[in-house]
């Protein structure tokens, strides 16, 4: 998986933003805070998780899925995206 190693540093700070989110949201639950404000990290970090895995399959895509060197494919992927994009909103 090329993408993803050409991508680490960026990769492992996303990861490391949503642990942190998570680990913010353990605190919370732990100490008793108001559901409302649970709801609130864990959306986020839902949010946070979505947009790994888009960055991710994106990069799967155009490297994996469509030849890198055809603009015609790559060109084909643009809609795909714009679809993944909205649903992992």
């Amino acid at each position: 998986m090329s993408h993803i190693h050409e991508n680490r540093k960026k990769l492992v700070a996303r990861v490391r933003r949503i642990s942190g989110q998570v680990a913010s949201l353990e605190r919370a639950i732990k100490g008793e805070a108001e559901c409302g404000a649970v709801l609130q990290q864990l959306a986020a970090v839902r949010g946070a998780v979505n947009g790994l895995i888009l960055q991710v399959m994106e990069g799967h895509l155009r490297s994996h899925v469509a030849d890198s060197g055809n603009t015609k494919q790559q060109d084909e992927l643009l809609p795909v995206l714009a679809v993944l994009r909205s649903y992992l909103k």
